[in-house]
């Protein structure tokens, strides 16, 4: 009897000892009859702060009001075991996750006589796990803009030359017709003008897939936006009041002007549109110096940050992460594209900086464009002859070559139309053997994206023979 009692006690020891395991005893009604070293350091619990306490206790409010404590010594009972995972409480109302297993206990003629209950605190498992599935999540979600970008930029690409080739068109009808019938100048008008909302939207396309060709200059971005008050003002209507704070010495960027426009212009809307009641929108330009390994993922230096704020609505998480996509939107049916995010996006990809977005739901949303500053200085002038005179511009010869014959042809009878005599290769090769056939052109235009050969080989190609001046 010695000898039993003697490992009794080198068991409970044992038991008691054990840190990395929760192991404790319940009644047959699930109240604590004993505690462990590793209980009270999962738990936080002192042994006679539970003793003769409900396990219950170590439950979240959720799970005690469906009853799963009483569900988990019910199933035990019945089943032989219990076995979970879940969240669990701790004395400092704390949470983890934990691995529990409950086992019945009976004496010799079968009879319950309690329970034995041992939890594994696997938070930091956890939280592997959720990191391991976020990095996955944001994998898939790179993969997926790159191949929606890759999609967006080719469909746009080829958009934009048929509607060019319709504009081309256009305007050539539009000379021809004259002073004609005034119904017919309307109905250009409305199509031209649709072509033209058409040709926009390619270029908010083009811009998220970072393919558009966007012509920086150095500017002074605060003069830029001082510049579209006006039109700020009235695209922002009654209802809302425009506040702007900028440094009082030049901000330098070397970035697409228009561009930049129509970046500010939409964020300036889609602020508008989150406070249907009024209030204020603030365009606000600072500076800031950046360190290596900032939160933006730039490299060091000092950027122009160009951030428009509004106190609306707001957005969630959710909506914050997907509101770069082409196409997302949370405005109604009519009432947007979903590109002028994804716009903003690729025109600060492209310009060697970054776009943020930070929002509250319910406080307000906070669009940010970070970019490369430049020494303070402005573009110089271009010089003006003043003895320049009003004569029209002299006739030239010119080659012309694109792989896309609508938009060959419709350039080459634009050229024409202006008074020049035009010659049209349909790729570089064909140019090449224009260009040794026939006396030298005054100008080469040339398409980029051709087959075979691209239009800066051809020039590379062009100046290396000497064929055109």
């Amino acid at each position: 009897m010695s000898d039993a009692l003697g490992d009794a006690e080198r068991f409970q020891l044992l038991v008691s000892a054990v840190k990395d395991y929760a192991i404790y005893m319940l009644d047959p009604a699930g109240h604590i009859v004993s505690w462990n070293a590793g209980a009270e350091r999962f738990k936080g619990y002192q042994a006679e702060e539970v003793i003769g306490r409900h396990f219950s206790l170590f439950y979240t409010p959720e799970d005690r009001e469906r009853g799963i404590p009483e569900l988990a010594l019910k199933t035990a009972q019945t089943s032989g075991k219990f076995e979970t995972e879940g969240w669990r409480m701790r004395k400092d109302g704390g949470r983890f996750w934990a691995h529990v297993v409950v086992d019945p206990i009976t004496d010799s003629a079968g009879n319950l006589v309690g329970f034995a209950k041992i939890t594994r605190d696997l938070t930091e498992r956890r939280e592997a796990q959720d990191k391991l599935e976020k990095a996955r999540e944001a994998l898939f979600q790179s993969q997926k803009m790159e191949a929606i970008g890759q999609f967006t930029g080719g469909v746009a690409h080829d958009f934009n030359n048929l509607l060019a080739v319709v504009l081309g068109g256009l305007e050539l009808v539009q000379r021809r017709v004259g002073e004609g019938d005034p119904q017919l100048h309307r109905l250009l008008d409305n199509i031209r003008q649709a072509a033209q909302r058409g040709a926009n939207l390619t270029q908010r396309m083009l811009a998220f897939a970072r393919r558009q060709e966007l012509k920086p200059a150095l500017i002074d971005i605060c003069d830029q936006i001082r510049g579209m008050v006006d039109l700020l003002d009235r695209s922002l209507g009654p209802d809302i009041t425009l506040a702007t704070r900028f440094p009082r010495k030049a901000v330098m960027v070397l970035v697409d002007p228009t561009q930049l426009e129509m970046a500010v212009l939409n964020l300036a809307i889609n602020a508008r549109d989150a406070m249907p009641a009024g209030g204020t929108v603030t365009v606000e330009v600072v500076t800031e110096a950046l360190d290596e390994g900032n939160s933006h993922g730039l490299g060091a230096g000092d950027y122009a940050v160009l951030t428009v704020i509004d106190h609306g609505m707001g957005m969630d998480e959710d909506t914050v992460r997907h509101a770069i996509e082409p196409f997302f939107s949370t405005k109604g049916v009519g009432k947007g594209t979903g590109l002028g995010l994804s716009m903003v996006h690729g025109l600060a990809e492209q310009s060697g900086g970054r776009f943020v977005l930070r929002s509250t739901p319910g406080k307000g949303t906070r669009a940010t464009l970070l970019l490369p500053l430049q020494p303070a200085k402005r573009a110089e002038e271009p010089q003006r002859d003043a003895n320049k005179g009003t004569s029209p511009p002299p006739s030239l010869n010119l080659l012309i070559v694109d792989d896309d014959a609508l938009v060959l042809t419709t350039t080459a009878a634009m050229l024409e139309e202006a008074g020049h005599t035009v010659t049209s290769a349909y790729s570089g090769q064909e140019a090449l053997k224009v260009l040794a056939d026939s006396e030298p052109f005054d100008v080469l235009v040339t398409d980029q994206g051709m087959p075979n050969m691209t239009g800066q080989q051809l020039i590379q190609r062009v100046r290396a023979s000497q064929g055109c001046r």
